[in-house]
């Protein structure tokens, strides 16, 4: 009866959905507001695209404050990287995470420097809180919120 429940137990720990893992990296290069090019342990250079926000272009308005926003937080710092997945271009999607747990890409959101990005934010409730955070900087008109006519990011790739 004990090896039936402990099979059970472990086939139930195998059909759970893998969580996501973490690891530590020297942040090397900011590419912009949402990218950032890290070194692992092994010395490979990894470029991390944030998990679920979208920061503007560069040649969009907020685009530059984005990215300074995160060089001067992040660059030559070690981050902790929440690795969620890879995607089509073989980035890894990620959660950064500060040495002092600050989470980056809820404080771009929070600073109004970056959009929730519906389509790919679907943890909860993390991604609820974000959304929260995002009406609280829009309430505030903070960062890219206090100009009227702020464009998507994802719909200013489509123009």
């Amino acid at each position: 009866m004990h090896l039936k429940l402990l099979f059970t137990f472990l086939l139930f720990l195998l059909l759970l959905p893998s969580p996501a893992w973490a690891w530590e990296g020297q942040v090397i290069r900011v590419t912009d507001g949402d990218t950032i090019v890290v070194i692992n342990e092994d010395r490979d250079q990894v470029r991390i695209r944030l998990y679920g926000i979208d920061a503007p272009e560069s040649d969009q308005a907020f685009g530059d404050e984005a990215t300074k926003f995160v060089k001067d937080l992040i660059f030559a710092d070690t981050v902790e990287i929440d690795e969620r997945y890879r995607d089509f271009y073989g980035r890894t999607i990620a959660t950064v995470i500060l040495d002092d747990g600050v989470n980056l890409n809820e404080e771009l959101v929070r600073e109004g420097l970056a959009w929730v990005y519906p389509r790919y934010c679907d943890e909860e409730p993390l991604c609820s809180r974000w959304k929260k955070l995002q009406q609280d900087a829009r309430e505030a008109e903070v960062g890219l919120w206090a100009e009227d006519d702020s464009v998507k990011p994802w719909e200013w790739r489509r123009k």
